[in-house]
């Protein structure tokens, strides 16, 4: 007959072995509910849930004594009999089990008389202690020690926790601030890139890094052209004013956190500037107590430098310079854009000027074409009215020479010549009448009609000899090859220049030109010619005119340089204009340079000029080699 497992008493066992709970199992399962647990802790919490009528409990478990486990559960369940089962048989055991509130002791292995002993506890059975007194103050004493052991252990591990929390919030303040640096110097990037004129862009940063990270003070430098100095160009706030008004700068040497940063291209920090000998003191910013200098680099090179300072102490770490460094790259890249961009305004700028100017000279040279056709006929009529002069004066002075009919009819035909001009010889005639004695003779001076008419002719030669100057040329082109440097050094020798002055240097490989010779040597003719009267203007002590000669692809350069007083770079566009000239009242009509454009230009060539005030000046001058002699391409790279 089976029983009734509902109307079974339960037993509690505790134990980490599952061989010995299994034992315990097979033993009492005819006769009890056995439950199990493999832990105290699991136990206790087993225990107060399903309240059985005994708990076996097994010295040797984990996470507490068996005497611990023993007295928490009586504390929680005072009715129900605890039974200790150990390995350990000896009487010390058996009072500590006893002692700890233990109602019996059943020693291992466990024996055939296991199952009635259980039934005898569960029915109120309870060992004795010899000695009681004793042994709990002992497991009183044991007890306490362990309590205060664990105690120590616990106090030890919340200050760990405490240390590790603490180092935590400071691990998360530091990538909090990493992420806010982060994310302020992209916002700072994308703000400054898109400002392409560079005073505002650097005054712009300047004011973004201080409102956006809280700093005292930021500035920025860039490097001079003969990378000598390091000029402030923006700074800020008042102490950034004052140093722009005084045009401040540091040179670019290891004596200052800028000069450092910029030479090596690396991030220079201080944290205690007190502390930093070889740091600038600047006089401007006497609360700066921490400093960083971060490069500003293009192209692996070192354009400038930014210096963010703190009126705090330790402002900055290394997270700082990675992060406030990426800032700087964006702010380089800014500056270098500006740069590009100025650069291709002024480009522009410059292409503007000279297309205009070529434009002028362009109109000049067909304004002047015109005004030389309507010139053309002035020499002829000139010298007709002159030859028409000669009779008439000859026929007054002499009338009496002919006779009379032929002199009527002379003054017959001047009449009818007259009334078919629309002149009234009557009235005018009246008119001379009415004029002073002297108003008379001074109209009709043979000297003044002459006079006029001379200056009238040697105009109208004037702008004729200006026109085949200036465009006659190019209407007479026999291009062909020609030795540059033959026909330079004959025109040379033919001006009559001191030996001494013009030195020429030519390369092997130095190519004909396919050109005119005769207008190409008008062109280096005009330049040697205009590079010795500046050396003369000036007396320059020891006057060196140099022409080089070089093969430029498929062009022929050759430049002519001087070192007189060069040419300011104010008029460096306007001399090609026709008819501007420095010469004054030195002679000169103002068009060689506009003729040797014109003819460069028209063989397809470029004319350029270098020149700094004080250094001299050079031209270029790059016209089209001739074909037949160029190298064969193909046959050098085989």
């Amino acid at each position: 007959m089976t029983s009734d497992s509902r109307r079974l008493p339960q037993v509690l066992y505790i134990a980490d072995s599952d061989e010995s709970r299994a034992l315990v199992r097979r033993l009492l399962a005819s006769q009890y509910v056995v439950l199990e647990a493999a832990n105290p802790l699991d136990g206790l919490e087993l225990a107060g849930e399903t309240m059985p009528g005994l708990i076996l409990l097994d010295n040797n478990v984990s996470k507490m004594t068996s005497s611990e486990a023993a007295t928490r559960l009586m504390k929680m369940l005072p009715g129900t009999p605890i039974v200790v089962v150990s390995g350990d048989t000896s009487e010390k055991a058996r009072a500590r089990a006893l002692a700890a509130g233990a109602a019996g002791f059943i020693p291992k292995p466990i024996g055939a008389d296991f199952e009635d002993l259980v039934t005898e506890y569960l029915n109120g059975k309870t060992d004795e202690l010899q000695n009681a007194e004793r042994y709990l103050r002992e497991y009183q004493l044991e007890l306490a020690e362990k309590i205060e052991d664990q105690t120590r252990q616990l106090t030890n591990t919340i200050e760990r926790n405490k240390y590790l929390l603490s180092q935590n919030q400071k691990m998360f303040a530091m990538l909090e601030r990493r992420h806010k640096l982060l994310e302020t110097a992209a916002r700072v990037g994308q703000m400054v890139t898109s400002i392409l004129d560079l005073n505002e862009l650097l005054r712009h940063t300047v004011n973004i890094i201080c409102s956006e990270f809280n700093f005292y003070y930021s500035g920025i430098f860039l490097v001079s052209e003969d990378r000598r100095w390091a000029h402030l160009r923006a700074g800020f706030a008042l102490a950034g004013r004052k140093m722009l008004d005084a045009n401040y700068k540091l040179p670019i040497d290891d004596k200052s956190m800028i000069g450092r940063s910029i030479l090596n291209g690396q991030a220079q920090i201080a944290l205690d500037v007190a502390g930093e000998e070889s740091r600038f003191k600047n006089p401007f910013l006497p609360d700066t107590r921490s400093e960083m200098a971060l490069p500003l680099i293009v192209n692996s090179v070192s354009v400038g430098a930014v210096t963010v300072q703190s009126n705090e102490l330790n402002a900055f770490n290394e997270e700082d310079i990675a992060s406030l460094q990426a800032m700087a790259d964006q702010i380089a890249i800014a500056i270098n854009n500006a740069n590009l961009m100025k650069d291709l305004e002024a480009a522009n700028a410059e292409l503007l000027r000279t297309k205009t100017y070529e434009a002028i000279a362009t109109a000049t040279g067909e304004a002047i074409h015109w005004v030389g056709n309507k010139a053309a006929p002035i020499p002829g009529s000139v010298s007709r009215v002159r030859e028409d002069v000669r009779y008439l004066l000859a026929l007054a002075g002499k009338a009496s020479a002919f006779d009379q009919a032929s002199l009527t009819e002379a003054v017959q035909t001047v009449r009818e010549e007259a009334r078919a001009a629309g002149l009234d010889l009557e009235s005018i005639l009246a008119e001379m009448s009415a004029m002073p004695p002297n108003r008379l003779r001074a109209l009709v001076s043979v000297e003044s009609l002459l006079e006029d008419l001379d200056i009238a002719e040697s105009s109208a030669k004037t702008i004729l000899d200006i026109k085949e100057g200036l465009i006659g040329p190019a209407r007479q082109r026999h291009d062909a090859p020609v030795s540059l440097r033959e026909m330079i050094v004959h025109t040379v020798e033919n001006m009559g220049l001191p030996r001494e002055v013009v030195e020429m240097t030519w390369a092997d490989d130095m190519p004909p030109a396919h050109v005119d010779e005769r207008q190409v040597e008008q062109v280096f003719n005009n330049l040697i010619k205009n590079a010795w009267e500046a050396l003369t203007h000036a007396g320059a002590p020891d006057p060196k005119i140099i022409v080089r000669g070089r093969r430029d692809g498929e062009f022929v350069l050759v430049s002519v340089r001087d070192n007189g007083p060069g040419i300011p770079k104010e008029i460096q566009e306007k001399i090609w204009v026709s008819f501007f000239t420095t010469k004054g009242g030195a002679g000169g009509t103002g068009l060689g340079l506009s003729a040797v454009m014109q003819i460069v230009n028209q063989h397809g060539g470029t004319i350029w000029l270098e020149s700094e005030t004080g250094h001299g000046a050079e031209f270029f001058v790059r016209l089209p080699a001739e074909k037949l002699y160029m190298p064969d391409e193909k046959s050098d790279q085989t």
